[in-house]
């Protein structure tokens, strides 16, 4: 499993990058190896103000649905649309082209308050 340094993790399993005034939000390695082969995400809509812990997306595997909740606060400004036509790329690279949304003006202390890497690994290790 991978786990970069340079994130921030949820317990539900979410990622955020940030990337200047950008926070970019994803699902683990751990979380897209538990689903299964991703079949299809409900993505969210574009400019939409999403908040803390309210459902972000639903990901449908051939296991199971299952929703993303929201790590931060923020406004979308970008939405992952190469998800609609492939979104088994959330398990081939959940970090890089598998990323679900990019948000401005999020909230630093949600962030703040998120995992570090070594953090996340302890928790999924219980």
């Amino acid at each position: 499993m991978d786990y970069p340094q340079d994130l921030k993790y949820t317990k539900e399993h979410q990622w955020v990058a940030i990337q200047g005034e950008t926070a970019i939000i994803g699902i683990t390695d751990y979380a897209q190896s538990e689903l299964g082969e991703i079949v299809f995400i409900e993505l969210p809509e574009l400019n939409a103000n999403i908040k803390k812990d309210s459902v972000l997306c639903v990901a449908e595997s051939t296991k199971t649905a299952s929703d993303v909740h929201v790590p931060i606060s923020g406004d979308i400004i970008e939405v992952n649309e190469e998800l609609e036509d492939n979104p088994s790329l959330v398990n081939k690279d959940p970090y890089k082209e598998g990323w679900i949304v990019k948000i401005k003006n999020f909230d630093k202390k949600e962030y703040d308050a998120l995992m570090s890497a070594n953090d996340y690994q302890a928790y999924i290790a219980h």
